[in-house]
């Protein structure tokens, strides 16, 4: 089963856009992934609160079952530097 990255719906908005961040350094770093989208208010994301304590995205659910949720510039520095599959 790949890495689940739970990321908004609004897939448009590419560059500074926290999700698109995330799901480009998975995407260079060549690691296989399922996308989780959640709605783009918080207000609404019950069930990602129960699995990281917050209504923040993005985050990445690693095989184990684990979820990751840190700022996406330092979850995509920390995929980039290969540290993901150790996290």
């Amino acid at each position: 089963m790949p890495v689940k990255l739970h990321r908004c719906t609004v897939r448009w908005i590419k560059g500074p856009h926290p999700c698109w961040r995330v799901q480009h350094a998975l995407d260079e770093a060549g690691i296989p992934y399922e996308v989780v989208t959640h709605p783009p208010l918080r207000g609404r994301r019950d069930d990602l609160e129960a699995r990281t304590g917050q209504r923040k995205l993005p985050a990445i659910e690693l095989e184990d079952g684990r979820v990751l949720r840190e700022e996406s510039s330092d979850l995509a520095a920390r995929i980039r530097a290969g540290e993901l599959r150790s996290a």
